[in-house]
Formats: C-alpha cells, structure tokens, sequence
C-alpha cells in the first residue's frame, strides 16, 4: 500500500509527444512543472479561485521545506477563463512550449471535455475534480484520474436525499448552458427518473441571463416540488435564490457545491433567501456533533489561519487544490522521476491515499479515485470556515 508521507509537490516540462518517450531526465536543481489550468475569472471561476488558494498553500509549503527530492516546484497557470477554446490553447502550450509534467485541471467539465482527448493524446499526466462520467476512461484516456465524485455517484447522493429523506416526488431539474450543465441535467434527470420520481421540468439557463423569473415561473407552474440546481455560477445562482424568495415560492434547492460557496452569500439578497438549499457535501468537510471538521483537517484549518480566506470558498475546494499538488508531487518523490509513464504507474497503484478531502483509491482499471462513501448531504447556509452542517434527515 502506499500513503502520503510529506506534503509534497512536482511540476516541470513535459514535451509534445513526439519528445515524450526521448525527454531527458533532469538536473537535480531544475524546478518541477506543474500546469494549472484555472478559470479563474469569467463567470465559472468561483471553484477556481478556491482551488487556487489550496494550490498555492501546498506549492508555498513544499518549496519552503526544501521542494520535492531538493527541486523546488514552478507552478505555470493559464486563466482559461471557463472558456473551451482557451482551454485547448493553454493546454497546448503547457504541453509544447512550458513542458510541464504533469497537469492538474481544467476545474469545470465543459473545458475538461475538450482538454482531457488532448492530455491522453500527448500522455500527459492529468488529476482534475470534474464530474461528468466520460471524462474517465482508463482505455480512451489512460492518464487521467479523477479526485472528486463523478455525476453517478453526485446523482446517487442528491437524489436519494431528495426522494427517501425529503420524501418529495416532482423535480425540476436545471443547469447552465455550458458543457458540464447540459450533460449533468440529462443524468441528474435519469436518476431521478430510475428512483420512481417525476422530472416535471428540465431545461438550461445561460449564466449571464439578468432576470431568471420566467424560468422559476414555468418550473412552478410544471408542479415542482423542488429545484435541484447544476452550475457553478454562484451569479446565477444568487439569482435563482433571490427570484424564489420574491415569488414567495417555498420550495428546496438541492444540487451543486457551488450553492454553499460565500460568495453566495455575498450576492443575495437577504440572508434567508439562502435558506432551504442542501448541497451536495463531503465527509472530511462536515463538521461533527462536537462543531469540529475531521482531526487531519482541523489541523490544517487551523494551520492556515490569517493565510487563506475561507469565507467566500468552500473548504472543498480549498482542500483539492492541496491533494492535486500533493498526488503529483508524492508520484515525484516515490519515483525519482517526472516521466510520465512512472507519474501514471504510480497514481495507478494508490490505495486508501490520506489526503485532506478525500481518500483515494486508483488502480489501472479504475481512475475514479472517491469513494461513495465519502458524500454526505450539507446545509448550504451552514458554512464556518468552507464547511457545512450535515443536511436535515441526512447522516
């Protein structure tokens, strides 16, 4: 079995893949590449930008004790914006031009859809926390794994909740209009559907669009009894939350993290309108009866205290940029070597790896690294520090 040891991170070039198989090993000083494709503006960028300070804590800590096997790692972000196109270019680059070696992202599945073919292509080594199911395929795409639960599992989760612990029957189901949207509406819809219950409405809103009424109104008219909301817009989120509370309509959000995040907070417009809204959560970011996270991860939170700004994140996030960095650097150290094929050789053999958000189990056939039972159900408004109260019935 291998298990984290040290914190510890990897990042140098990896070339186009026609260099991949004759890269020379590098010099014992030559900095660690690691690629991070981060939407961190555009309208998608909230999961991104508490990524990114996870990412940053990890880098900061590891080149601070020394590096990874006394080589310092060199983060190279690209903003794609939550952008495709500008995802396949950055991308590209990295691979040709910064030759890092290894990738961790994109952070949303509509960019991760056109990166990862590319990625498997150029046998590049790639952990990403996207959720649509086919972006794991250990035959199409060997050197991708995922470290955050894909729609299957998230469907399981969300609907279970919402028919065996809410007892509801009729769902609306919504998403935005990006890859990740669109693709997941059709899934979350069909889980429901497999459990017995009533998808009265389904359809895409795009995440710019200013007034969201005549999509809450057809929703209500359809007979929802809840809304059970995917995209990580916390703009048209807040939108959402706002126009239920102005049609006086008092029914149950359920659905994507994002929903929990402070910057939620921050945009709508009175703090109930937050209310009745369960998200999907996850086991080392609840908080127990005794109101404290998991040991390993209250010692992290309270670690980082005055250096990272929890309040409009979520700890999820936060804690998946730390275990991104930490999964390529361990690879790295364990290994002696940045090649890709011992990157991928290594991940490939981890079994009930610590990390701080989840514990992760990868094999050569199975890239999907949480498992199920790492999926709890949480109260949106019930964030301290990123992290939630379990949900009501749920535990």
């Amino acid at each position: 079995m291998i298990t984290r040891r040290t914190l510890a991170l990897g990042s140098t070039g990896l070339a186009a893949a026609s260099l991949a198989s004759v890269r020379p090993t590098l010099a014992d000083n030559e900095p660690i590449r690691i690629g991070w494709l981060a939407a961190l503006t555009g309208p998608s960028s909230a999961p991104a930008i508490g990524f990114d300070r996870g990412v940053h804590q990890a880098v900061d800590t590891i080149n601070g004790q020394g590096g990874v096997n006394g080589r310092k790692i060199e983060l190279v972000v690209r903003d794609t914006q939550g952008d495709p196109t500008k995802a396949v270019n950055a991308v590209q680059e990295m691979i040709s031009r910064a030759q890092v070696h290894a990738i961790w992202g994109p952070t949303n599945s509509g960019e991760a859809l056109a990166t990862t073919p590319i990625m498997a292509r150029f046998k590049m080594p790639d952990v990403h926390p996207c959720f649509v199911d086919s972006l794991i395929d250990p035959a199409r795409f060997p050197t991708a794994f995922r470290m955050a639960p894909s729609n299957s599992q998230i469907d399981e989760a969300v609907s279970d909740y919402g028919i065996n612990k809410l007892k509801l029957k009729k769902f609306a189901v919504i998403g935005d209009t990006t890859g990740y949207g669109t693709t997941t509406v059709n899934s979350s819809s069909a889980s429901f559907g497999k459990r017995g219950a009533e998808v009265v409405y389904k359809g895409t809103i795009d995440a710019t669009t200013p007034d969201v009424t005549p999509d809450m109104l057809r929703m209500r008219d359809a007979g929802a009894q809840a809304i059970v909301v995917w995209t990580v817009s916390t703009g048209l989120i807040s939108r959402l939350m706002n126009t239920r509370a102005n049609m006086g309509w008092d029914v149950p959000f359920l659905g994507h993290p994002a929903m929990g995040s402070g910057e939620v907070g921050k945009l709508i417009a009175k703090p109930a309108n937050w209310d009745k809204t369960y998200i999907l959560g996850f086991k080392n970011c609840s908080y127990g009866p005794d109101g404290k996270l998991p040991q390993k991860v209250q010692a992290f939170v309270d670690s980082v205290q005055g250096k990272i700004d929890f309040a409009d994140t979520t700890l999820w996030w936060v804690l998946a940029g730390v275990d991104a960095i930490d999964l390529i650097a361990g690879a790295v150290r364990e290994t002696g070597s940045t090649e890709s094929s011992k990157i991928v050789d290594y991940w490939n053999t981890l079994h009930d790896y610590p990390g701080l958000f989840a514990t992760y189990t990868f094999s050569k056939d199975q890239h999907n690294g949480m498992p199920q039972s790492d999926l709890v159900m949480s109260e949106a408004n019930s964030q301290k520090q990123g992290a939630y109260k379990l949900a009501p019935g749920y535990g």
